[in-house]
């Protein structure tokens, strides 16, 4: 989905839960060029293991020697990481219940 900055300022709130809910990506766009994008936490994490290069999108798939092979397998202070969560309801422009 591709969405105008200046439409997504107005609509930030809906965009949000749109992506936290069904996990589609916003491509925030201005003048027709894509200039960010809303992605899951999931979509994030992925991206960053590619970016820190954990994630070797090769055959196979492999992964570093002493590199868990998915994040939440990744212990943090309060034990295994795990995904956000937003507690709200996506609720598309005009819905009235």
């Amino acid at each position: 989905m591709d969405v105008p900055v200046t439409e997504a300022r107005a609509q930030f709130a809906d965009l949000v839960n749109r992506v936290a809910y069904t996990g589609e990506p916003v491509k925030l766009t201005r003048r027709g060029r894509v200039m960010a994008a809303l992605v899951s936490p999931e979509d994030l994490e992925l991206l960053e293991m590619v970016r820190s290069q954990r994630l070797d999108l090769q055959v196979g798939g492999t992964v570093p020697p002493g590199q868990p092979s998915r994040p939440a397998e990744r212990p943090g202070p309060s034990g295994p990481s795990r995904p956000m969560r937003i507690a709200a309801e996506y609720r598309p422009p005009g819905f009235n219940r």
